[in-house]
């Protein structure tokens, strides 16, 4: 089993920065991939970013590309997610994932974390 918790939501405004950080514990050492996805209000769940455990290699959404940026600490089992030139659009629930293998799916998921960004 893998437990993962998220922090660093809040409040800000258009334009700020904020930095997400995703804390597992449990058996991560299998962990093929870690991944962000968020929910807007009535919107589905859409894939953010996500970066793979051993390589490091990263994947991003388009709406994100060059303003957010995925990272992990492996020491720490800690997975960032900084959110450079918020726009109202960000807003959202942000969730953390975890993945075993390549075509298993994100099979564990965090608790969420609110990100609201004011125009």
């Amino acid at each position: 089993q893998v437990q993962l918790v998220e922090s660093g939501g809040g409040l800000v405004q258009a334009g700020d920065s904020l930095r997400l950080s995703c804390a597992a514990s449990g058996r991560t050492v299998s962990m093929y991939r870690m991944g962000w996805f968020r929910q807007a209000p009535g919107k589905e769940r859409e894939f953010v970013a996500a970066i793979r455990q051993n390589t490091g290699y990263t994947y991003y959404a388009d709406s994100v590309k060059g303003r957010f940026t995925i990272s992990r600490d492996n020491a720490k089992n800690t997975v960032y997610l900084q959110m450079n030139s918020l726009k109202f659009e960000d807003t959202a629930v942000y969730y953390c994932a975890a993945e075993r293998s390549p075509t298993g799916g994100y099979e564990y998921w965090g608790q969420g974390t609110q990100v609201t960004v004011s125009s």
